[in-house]
């Protein structure tokens, strides 16, 4: 695995100073081309070698822009005009993007350069990037192994040197679970602070767009381009920009509470462990202070966001019924054939499995012993962050209980792969701010990642701790 050549703002930095966009553009399509990983679904050449064109133009005439020729790959499930974007759905095959997701208008208006789609779990249900309709993603050092999912495709295109940046979207950890099982920095910003629009969803209370990079320093520059209120969305939030990063990472350690939920430890494999009790060493040592904390009903997590999020992506997914757009099965002799033979044609075993689920929960009879019944927990799960956070500063834990596991090991047990996500679902719940940090490696050399929580709009101080455990930990 070879890194790209410059973080996202070196790279920023020299085409900024003059140089071309170009050449470096041209670099990250041609390690696109060779990727063996099945990392990307669709490449857009001569778009990016348009949009290389305009930001050189830009930069002769004297604007500088905040992200100048950084190859930017982004999740099959974010429209760029023009584009394909399939969800990795085959209820979605030859759908063309009619405009862009405003994520990425700003990213590229700030001067990033849309170089290709990642591949993803279909409709972004999965764990692992095996539910895919492209086939199965494969890690970036171990290719019998997965890269974690939904959005394995992106961290592995920052991971394998493909681009410095990519966008993925995290509705239960599918930022940074694959963030940190392929060893990069991923970031889930609290809910409403990037715009939805453009997004095709799967749970409209829980996803949330986010950037996945080498740095969190490239991270933060990213959330700060997409940050802000959308009049195209009403749940995007009028709120300020986020703190800059201290110069010295380390200063952000200095004085902070962290604190951590000591029950974590005996659920983790012996190598993530011990990455996660020698971080914590590593911050005390920084003068951080850790402060013991428990959240007493995280247990219940899994059961209410598989509830919700089923839920919610029956309601959304409803649209997708052979006849706007998308796929429609040949020879239906009525409505109801159109919508049952599309359907099961084009929705993959998994999203079919959630949209059953999900139709349960909120039909009549069952509404309000499932689905209420999980939004009034998720309400005792959001108070068990206030109780927290009034304790501590940042909520330091781990991201997944064992490193990136083998391909197909899970894929016939959905429970087991659904318990993948049991440290990562409570901050979508929760809809505060997690940034998944590179903390060495573990078993086989695979990467170990850890993650910090905040309080809501608290992702200037979230990113801060992120840097400042990259620092201590030598990342």
């Amino acid at each position: 695995m070879t890194a790209f050549p410059a973080t996202a703002s070196a790279i920023a930095a020299t085409v900024n100073a003059g140089g071309s966009a170009l050449p470096l553009v041209e670099e990250s399509l041609r390690r696109c081309a060779a990727d063996t990983t099945n990392a990307l679904v669709r490449h857009h050449p001569q778009r990016a070698r348009e949009r290389a064109a305009v930001v050189d133009a830009r930069i002769r005439a004297g604007e500088r822009l905040p992200l100048a020729g950084v190859p930017l790959v982004v999740k099959d499930n974010l429209l760029v005009e023009g584009c394909g974007a399939e969800a990795c759905s085959r209820i979605l095959e030859g759908f063309v993007a009619p405009y862009t997701a405003s994520a990425v208008a700003r990213l590229e208006a700030a001067g990033a350069i849309v170089v290709a789609h990642a591949n993803m779990d279909e409709f972004a249900m999965g764990s692992s990037n095996e539910s895919s309709c492209r086939g199965p993603v494969r890690h970036p050092l171990d290719p019998t192994r997965i890269p974690g999912g939904s959005s394995g495709g992106s961290a592995v295109a920052v991971a394998a040197g493909l681009a410095p940046l990519a966008l993925g979207s995290d509705t239960g950890g599918s930022i940074r679970q694959p963030a940190g099982l392929c060893g990069v920095v991923g970031f889930k910003p609290t809910y409403g602070r990037i715009s939805r629009y453009g997004l095709i969803a799967y749970g409209s209370s829980l996803d949330q767009i986010g950037p996945l990079a080498t740095t969190v320093v490239d991270a933060d520059l990213a959330l700060r381009v997409m940050a802000g209120r959308d009049p195209a969305d009403s749940t995007s939030a009028e709120r300020p920009l986020p703190a800059p990063l201290p110069a010295d990472p380390r200063a952000a350690l200095r004085g902070l509470r962290v604190g951590y939920v000591a029950a974590h430890e005996a659920g983790l494999a012996a190598d993530v462990r011990a990455r996660l009790i020698a971080a914590k060493a590593a911050l005390a040592s920084a003068g951080a202070t850790l402060v013991p904390v428990e959240l007493p009903n995280e247990r219940h997590a899994i059961a209410v966001y598989y509830i919700l999020a089923t839920g919610e992506a029956a309601s959304n997914l409803s649209r997708f019924d052979g006849i706007r757009y998308g796929r429609r099965a040949e020879g239906a002799k009525d409505l109801g054939q159109v919508y049952a033979r599309s359907r099961a044609e084009g929705f993959g075993s998994e999203v079919q499995r959630r949209i059953m689920l999900g139709t349960y929960v909120l039909s009549t009879g069952f509404y309000d012993a499932y689905y209420r019944k999980a939004q009034q927990v998720r309400t005792l799960i959001i108070r068990d962050f206030a109780a927290v956070f009034a304790a501590c500063d940042v909520l330091l834990g781990p991201i997944s209980p064992t490193t990136a596991f083998r391909a197909g090991e899970k894929t016939s047990d959905p429970l087991q792969m659904y318990l993948a996500d049991i440290f990562t679902i409570s901050a979508n719940l929760a809809g505060i701010p997690a940034v998944a940090v590179p903390a060495g490696s573990g078993d086989h050399g695979l990467p170990v990642g850890l993650q910090f929580h905040g309080p809501a709009w608290s992702d200037d101080r979230v990113l801060a701790a992120g840097a400042g455990l990259a620092a201590v930990l030598g990342g």
